[in-house]
């Protein structure tokens, strides 16, 4: 009795512990640990792609003109203010002039006195040539005396005398008259020189534009050569652009862009890449690049403002693509997971150029018709069991 008791008993423990373990197995199969990975997939296409760069730089005028005065001194005024709209030619502020006035005062009134020097000067140039002259003449008419034997060889000896010294006279006024002349030019000199350095001290744009900058205010002292006021030409906007150097391969001039600027609410404008710099920051690993507008917005963007840009590059020849998600880096090599008949082979790859829609050109490793895994739930091994759905949880399509 004891043993068909201890039998049924067995058998009733049995009956309940084998469906657990069943429904623990089911379950441990199906959604514990063991269970097969979720995993999205696609297939490799043959196809070309288009690659895009993506930088983004900063908004700058190409031509900044920076106006102050060509002498140290105080500055007498500022008549603009940054935002201002100024056209060639105008006045923006002054200088302290100091004791320019009186300097140019002194030297016009010099210049009067060197004016009246220089005509009394050649008065007495005239009158030295109208003594030299009736000189020579009384000389000729006592040579003529002297061969009738009218007059002593002696008087004829005295106004040839008379004959040199007005010509030493008449060279020495006109000596005097260039050494006045030359004075003249001087102090002429000198006096446009005060105006002209009185001009200097009015500072004057060379074009029209936009003041950007006002570097100093009235009382200010600044040195020869300090800037002012500084005005750009809004025409000339361009982009400084940075792009990273992995993927600069190709970038070129006359390149079309798309430009974004963070003003603009998202607004796409057209440009071109100007040039491509020849220096690079060789800290932040980057290539420089100037890019430029095809036209400019309605609303000028401030100097200044952040702009992504995308550079469309030439097309490539149609080669295998896949996602740019399926790249995976496995004990330092880069590859995929290849599916095939259901079982997982990890397969290095070559990648070569990747479009802004996150396709990767394959170069070595892959040929079109091949399914790839995309994303997955966890890691995957060689071992990995998978089971293929349309799209993760959590994950964008």
């Amino acid at each position: 009795m004891k043993f068909v008791f201890f039998n049924r008993r067995t058998f009733a423990l049995l009956a309940v512990i084998i469906p657990l373990l069943a429904l623990l197995a089911y379950v441990a199969l199906r959604s514990g640990p063991l269970a097969p990975i979720p995993v999205t997939v696609t297939t490799v296409e043959s196809r070309s792609i288009a690659p895009a760069l993506f930088g983004v730089g900063t908004v700058e005028a190409r031509y900044t003109y920076r106006v102050g005065p060509t002498v140290a001194g105080r500055i007498k005024r500022v008549d603009v203010q940054v935002g201002d709209r100024v056209r060639a030619g105008q006045l923006l502020g002054e200088m302290d002039p100091v004791d320019l006035g009186d300097r140019i005062a002194a030297q016009e009134a010099g210049l009067k006195r060197a004016e009246s020097a220089v005509l009394a000067t050649e008065a007495q140039v005239r009158e030295a040539l109208a003594r030299k002259t009736f000189a020579e003449k009384q000389g000729s008419r006592y040579e003529q005396l002297l061969q009738a034997r009218s007059v002593s060889e002696e008087t004829v000896e005295g106004k040839r005398q008379d004959i040199q010294v007005t010509e030493a006279g008449f060279a020495a006024t006109r000596a005097n008259l260039e050494a006045a002349r030359q004075e003249l030019v001087r102090i002429r000199s000198d006096r446009d020189g005060l105006i002209q350095q009185r001009a200097n001290l009015r500072l004057i744009t060379p074009v029209g534009g936009l003041v950007a900058a006002r570097n100093a205010d009235p009382g200010t002292t600044v040195v020869a050569g300090q800037s002012v006021v500084e005005v750009i030409d809004p025409a000339s906007l361009w982009i400084n652009v940075r792009f990273d150097q992995l993927r600069v391969s190709g970038l070129s001039a006359r390149l079309p862009v798309h430009i974004v600027l963070r003003s603009q609410d998202g607004l796409r404008l057209a440009g071109r890449v100007l040039r491509v710099e020849p220096m690079a920051d060789s800290v932040t690993e980057e290539t420089l690049a100037k890019v430029t507008f095809d036209t400019l917005p309605e609303r000028l963007p401030p100097v200044g403002e952040l702009a992504e840009v995308t550079v469309a590059m030439p097309a490539l020849p149609a080669s295998p693509v896949a996602p740019n998600a399926s790249v995976q880096r496995v004990a330092g090599r880069l590859g995929v997971w290849l599916l095939e008949k259901d079982k997982l082979r990890f397969a290095p790859i070559k990648v070569g150029a990747t479009d802004l829609d996150g396709r990767v050109q394959i170069l070595e490793g892959l040929k079109a018709g091949e399914r790839v895994v995309i994303y997955s739930q966890r890691a995957l091994g060689s071992r990995s069991r998978v089971k293929i759905v349309e799209r993760l949880e959590g994950v964008s399509p």
